[in-house]
């Protein structure tokens, strides 16, 4: 396995790649906090993040909606004209809902006391993609992010049973509404190919008994909960990756996660969203024995990739395209700033390619360069605009039928708070450009900047003359804008 990273390696500089990767970075102070713990603590800090209340209340509505029956009866009974009326007034509510529940996320991403759980939580949405476009309602997505959280650093058993049992994800793959007479096989199939084990460790005929095992797990809609209903389920005898008998959903899903696929095929996702794609197979196989000598615990699992030497070699520091979510947090976080509102937010982060709860497809989103188009990173500058300025400016949409660029606003708010630069810089750092510079580099980059760039930043601020407070808010967007700053 990768050895540990010696004493005298670690520094601001991997501190601040740990801050980055195991959560959504953070300002200076923050960063030298974690430096001065030593790499076993500051590990130990962020992956036993238990040890942090934390007393976010939940969004009012999400609970068990008690009049849930009484509308489903008022529809069932409603006129033609009524009924629409009824279903856009549902509509209504569930998209206000989604749009507090994403800034609801962002929040905790932005300020809460456990970044690597939120992290992680992240990690799982991706990976358990489930989108509110089918689903549609916003309480079922909210249990089923609480369900990433609560499990995030925990069993990959027990992660992989109670997301088979989720509401949102019995509903988005189907699975609610299979049963003996027609065994409903997109879960039975996507648990594999997917989540689990990936393309090549199973066969037809297993996905076939598989599906044939799960019949019965299903959703009441006026609960809004997870049900099994035993009279659905095929008591057959059943023949699963081996395994023969009268098989259930649990049996199944115990079978998946002893397969020795399993867990190279996790270990080897999570290295790729925190560390980088295409690690050598010898450093998966030991990273894999440590999460199997560890009865499939991820917390073992996570101290060991954070403290590895590989985590933090020069191929994987800001080697890594920052996600919508991950540029806007760490941007935030960062310039001490605050979230824009949640209609802006949530608009800002569809245009960037990432739009929580709404994943393109059951893959999730592809991630690393597939962020980054002609349009994606145009809307990340006119973007860090408006967090740095608080100026709402214009952001460069697809073209129309001549090629010829749109631009639409993020949304009708012209203004938000804007960057207080005394809050994030030194009198003497805002009059001498020197230090000015120096300081920039250590809050957005964690880094120095190339010749290049640095040569064109002084030329700018050269030109200025004495420097005003518009002047350092436009550098920051400078630098905002390069391409090291897309890198995490």
């Amino acid at each position: 396995m990768s050895n540990p990273l010696s004493a005298s390696k670690w520094n601001h500089a991997t501190a601040a790649h740990l801050l980055n990767r195991a959560g959504f970075g953070g300002p200076p102070h923050e960063i030298r906090k974690l430096a001065e713990l030593g790499l076993d603590k500051a590990v130990d800090q962020l992956v036993e993040y238990e040890q942090f209340p934390d007393e976010t209340a939940r969004p009012d509505w999400a609970k068990p909606d008690p009049e849930r029956v009484e509308r489903f009866q008022k529809l069932r009974s409603a006129s033609a004209e009524q009924r629409r009326e009824l279903q856009r007034e549902e509509q209504r509510r569930q998209r206000e809902r989604i749009f507090e529940l994403r800034q609801w996320w962002l929040k905790r991403m932005a300020g809460g006391p456990r970044p690597l759980q939120e992290k992680l939580a992240l990690f799982w949405h991706g990976h358990f993609a489930t989108s509110m476009q089918k689903v549609r309602d916003a309480y079922l997505m909210w249990l089923q992010n609480e369900t990433f959280r609560r499990y995030a650093s925990g069993n990959w058993l027990t992660m992989l049973t109670a997301i088979s049992k989720d509401p949102a994800m019995l509903i988005w793959l189907d699975q609610a509404q299979s049963r003996k007479e027609h065994p409903n096989e997109n879960f039975a199939r996507e648990v594999m190919e997917l989540f689990a084990l990936g393309e090549g460790h199973y066969t037809e005929k297993d996905v076939t008994e598989a599906a044939r095992a799960l019949t019965g797990w299903s959703y009441d809609r006026f609960t809004q909960e997870y049900v099994n209903r035993p009279r659905l389920h095929d008591s057959g005898n059943k023949t699963f990756l081996g395994r023969s008998g009268f098989l259930t959903g649990n049996d199944v899903l115990e079978q998946i996660v002893a397969h020795p696929q399993a867990g190279r095929f996790i270990v080897a996702k999570l290295w790729g969203y925190f560390a980088s794609d295409n690690a050598p197979q010898g450093l998966i196989d030991d990273f894999t024995s440590v999460f199997r000598k560890n009865g499939n615990e991820f917390k073992p699992l996570l101290k060991a990739m954070f403290r590895s030497e590989a985590f933090y070699s020069d191929s994987v520091i800001r080697s890594q395209v920052k996600s919508p979510v991950q540029w806007l947090v760490s941007s935030v976080r960062m310039l001490e700033a605050e979230l824009p509102p949640p209609m802006l937010s949530s608009n800002a982060l569809r245009l960037l390619g990432q739009d929580l709860f709404a994943p393109p497809n059951v893959k999730g989103w592809d991630g690393g360069l597939a962020w980054i188009t002609t349009n994606n990173l145009l809307n990340r500058y006119n973007l860090a605009a408006l967090l740095v300025t608080g100026e709402n400016l214009v952001a460069m949409g697809p073209g129309g039928p001549n090629g010829a660029m749109r631009r639409p606003r993020f949304n009708n708010v012209r203004r938000i708070a804007g960057l207080s630069i005394d809050r994030i810089l030194t009198e003497d750092q805002r009059r001498n450009k020197d230090a000015l510079i120096r300081a920039l580099e250590e809050r957005l980059l964690q880094a120095k900047l190339r010749d290049k760039q640095e040569k064109a930043l002084r030329d700018y601020l050269d030109a200025q003359g004495d420097l005003d407070d518009s002047d350092i808010l436009h550098a920051i967007r400078l630098l905002m804008s390069t391409p090291e700053f897309q890198l995490t």
